[in-house]
């Protein structure tokens, strides 16, 4: 898909977000979560991902049935290999866990932000420092 279309593509994924998705941005958006910036639906590379945290190099994707068939699983696995050879860490998640145990999935969210390295600090502007 050309990044037009992705771009396009993760537009309507916002608007049309399950409510398993909508569930997981309530505690992700707005900094909320661990002082970090996520994105959701955010195209990088030839996919869409459903939660990325940039300055952590972590996406979050969230699993439905669908993903459970063997034909998604091997597309699944594709797409992971492809984001770690960009750098990130990627967590996957049932729907189930979501909605039962949405504790639990943070927690294990806030231990792989807390295991990636830190972002380098800013370099001052030209005339600043010394």
């Amino acid at each position: 898909m050309k990044p037009r279309g992705n771009i396009l593509l993760a537009r309507r994924l916002r608007t049309d977000g399950t409510d398993v998705e909508r569930l997981m941005w309530r505690h992700l958006r707005a900094k909320r979560f661990e002082g970090r910036k996520w994105r959701r639906q955010h195209p990088i590379g030839p996919y869409v991902v459903d939660f990325v945290c940039l300055q952590a190099a972590l996406v979050v994707e969230l699993d439905g049935g669908q993903h459970g068939f063997e034909a998604q699983a091997a597309a699944d696995a594709e797409r992971t290999v492809f984001l770690e050879g960009l750098g990130y860490q990627v967590l996957r998640f049932w729907n189930n866990d979501v909605n039962d145990n949405i504790e639990g999935v943070l927690l294990t969210i806030a231990e792989a932000i807390r295991q990636r390295p830190s972002p380098p600090a800013p370099l001052p502007h030209a005339g600043e420092g010394r």
